[in-house]
């Protein structure tokens, strides 16, 4: 085992848990993860085999069918994935958002239909806030949901859906005026509606369109998608929680639990970083002995696994404060900020350690390089975490008088 980045404290069930994923990881993704990604191919045996291992249902309740782990359980598992591919991680990451804010916010009916089947991964979620001229400005909606008799009329286009074309229920944000008077809040006038759909691309139901795949620089495999809208209909009890209006909060819930998994995410694709570097280090000869025998590639070493360490232990002081029921935004902003631009430095490291070889496909850090930027902008910049951080440490630093 590893000597980096190890958590006290876990159950025996929680040890069992995480190797059980680890040598999924090193078994059935590590060796394919390359070939897939060059080819953008969606990792269907690879998802199959999670599916098996119930990690789809990992923090669904056990009374829908779910394991009932904690955030930490679930963070950590991310991070075993994320050391494989990244993208893998995204693909449950989406999944197990729309499942929280469902257990969290769901009326009963809506848990007692989407929570069995989401434990099963036979419904995978995906959620979407994001639009074309949005970015991190989630005031600035646009889409639109209009009551019309028992049912919500919406219409707009939405853009980064992670899962867009493979999940079958997207949680969908939208503005809805209806009881809200003139001059309401924008935070105070947005719903999230669960809207059911085909897998696949195209015109999945009647006035909703999956377009196709962004094509992007790194994250591939998983589909990233815009969505539009055109006279959607959708019944008024997918309204999440059954009321309107609740829907920015529902989001910040979700997005705020997606951070940690952001975090942990960071945290493995630098430990596969170091690892990648530590032994190519140990391999490569120059001027007649291995190069992790020059002083200048030992202090690279040291530097990266530092912040592996550091970025793993912030993660997991954020999960725990969460499962604790205490507001974590200060702390999941910070692992979040933190894991990435950590991750995006080793991650660069690593590449210079193996020099030309680095930018040949061949190697996976060549993958990794591609990758760790995503992490700089998915669930808010890095911009927004600070924006996020300062505020919250002024309102506990905030001086009397």
């Amino acid at each position: 085992m590893a000597r980096l980045a190890q958590t006290e404290g876990l159950t025996d069930i929680q040890r069992e848990i995480l190797s059980t994923v680890r040598d999924f990881v090193d078994k059935e993704i590590i060796p394919v993860a390359t070939e897939l990604e060059h080819r953008d191919e969606y990792p269907t045996q690879i998802v199959e085999g999670l599916k098996e291992l119930g990690v789809f249902g990992l923090m669904i309740p056990e009374e829908y069918g779910g394991l009932g782990e904690s955030l930490l359980t679930y963070a950590l598992t991310v991070e075993e994935i994320a050391r494989g591919w990244m993208s893998v991680s995204g693909i449950i990451n989406t999944h197990f958002i729309v499942a929280y804010m469902l257990k969290q916010h769901g009326t009963q009916e809506q848990k007692d239909y989407f929570l069995p089947k989401m434990a099963a991964g036979e419904i995978r979620g995906a959620f979407s806030m994001s639009e074309p001229a949005l970015g991190s400005d989630v005031s600035a909606i646009s889409s639109k949901g209009v009551r019309d008799g028992d049912a919500y009329v919406l219409n707009g286009q939405k853009m980064w859906l992670t899962n867009g074309g493979s999940s079958t229920l997207v949680a969908v944000l939208c503005r809805t005026d209806e009881g809200h008077p003139e001059g309401t809040p924008p935070h105070k006038s947005m719903t999230t509606f669960l809207v059911e759909k085909e897998a696949g691309f195209g015109e999945v139901r009647p006035g909703l369109t999956i377009p196709g795949k962004i094509d992007k620089m790194g994250y591939k495999g998983v589909d990233t998608t815009e969505l539009i809208m055109d006279g959607l209909r959708i019944p008024a009890d997918r309204v999440l929680g059954g009321e309107t209006g609740r829907g920015f909060y529902h989001m910040m819930d979700g997005v705020e639990v997606g951070r940690v998994n952001v975090a942990a995410r960071g945290c493995g694709v630098a430990q596969r970083a170091f690892e990648l570097g530590v032994s190519y280090a140990q391999q490569r000869h120059t001027f007649g002995k291995p190069i992790a025998q020059h002083q200048a590639i030992q202090f690279k070493l040291a530097e990266m696994g530092t912040k592996v360490e550091a970025a793993h232990a912030m993660m997991v002081n954020a999960a725990r404060k969460k499962d604790s029921g205490q507001r974590n935004d200060l702390e999941a902003g910070m692992a979040k900020y933190l894991a990435s631009e950590y991750c995006k430095e080793v991650v660069e490291d690593a590449f210079r350690i193996h020099g030309g070889y680095g930018f040949s496909k061949e190697y996976e850090i060549e993958r990794l390089y591609r990758e760790a930027p995503m992490l700089l902008i998915g669930e808010g910049t890095a911009e927004i975490q600070k924006m996020i951080i300062g505020r919250r440490l002024l309102e506990e630093y905030r001086i009397q008088g």
